[in-house]
């Protein structure tokens, strides 16, 4: 069965076999926002800034007291020097699916506005929106059954109301952790400037080992790197 589920911001989608896992996703979600709030009422930079937030002497000082979700977003887009916020709704989107892994879910999906974090005990098929791009809607990637969640997060200069230094139709990253893929996939998508750029835009991520794959399309040019599950025509 599936949900939609919307709390300010937040607009996701929740899958599940059982209802009572996606009531669980939304307490989730619920709550790491509320740790999120609660965080940013004293560091309001940490929402506004676009560079690597380094945190300050009195956090440091209290660290144990720093919620796990802020810890989480810190770290994954320190790695590309980009701001915590771009990794937002892959990490609530993890969390959630932790969730439901926990109370014993097999498969449990939560797309936070294309930012996916997935346990699946089947295969799938997870599309690709990309604006205008005649490969928008036309092409999916074959996800295999995994008892582990997975991220699946998705950037775009073109789609959608979030920041974007480039003009990626899509900019699509996959990685064991969905706080990484979406932090990724925004370092990404900025480094696509023109469709020819595709193909070397994959050095702004390419430094970090824990990403498995990644695409990019912009308009007419899909470019891959890494090592991506099965791309399937579905048009």
């Amino acid at each position: 069965m599936r949900e939609w589920f919307q709390v300010k911001e937040t607009c996701a989608w929740i899958s599940a076999d059982e209802r009572h896992y996606i009531e669980l996703a939304k307490q989730s979600i619920l709550q790491q926002r509320q740790e999120l709030e609660r965080f940013v009422r004293w560091h309001p930079y940490f929402v506004v800034t676009l560079e690597r937030y380094e945190l300050e002497e009195d956090e440091r000082g209290v660290n144990e007291e720093i919620p796990e979700v802020v810890r989480r977003m810190i770290e994954a887009t320190s790695k590309f020097g980009i701001g915590p916020m771009a990794a937002v709704a892959g990490v609530l989107a993890e969390f959630a699916v932790e969730a439901m892994r926990d109370a014993g879910a097999s498969y449990a999906m939560v797309d936070n506005g294309g930012d996916i974090a997935l346990l699946t005990d089947r295969e799938l098929l997870v599309g690709i929106h990309a604006g205008q791009s005649p490969f928008s809607h036309k092409i999916a990637l074959r996800i295999g059954p995994s008892s582990l969640v997975r991220g699946i997060c998705t950037s775009s200069g073109t789609v959608g109301h979030s920041i974007s230094f480039g003009i990626a139709d899509a900019a699509t990253v996959l990685s064991s952790s969905a706080t990484l893929a979406d932090a990724a996939a925004t370092a990404l998508g900025n480094a696509v400037t023109s469709p020819e750029s595709a193909a070397t835009a994959f050095d702004a991520i390419s430094h970090v080992p824990e990403l498995e794959g990644a695409l990019v399309i912009c308009k007419d040019v899909l470019a891959t790197w890494g090592r991506l599950p099965e791309i399937v025509r579905t048009k």
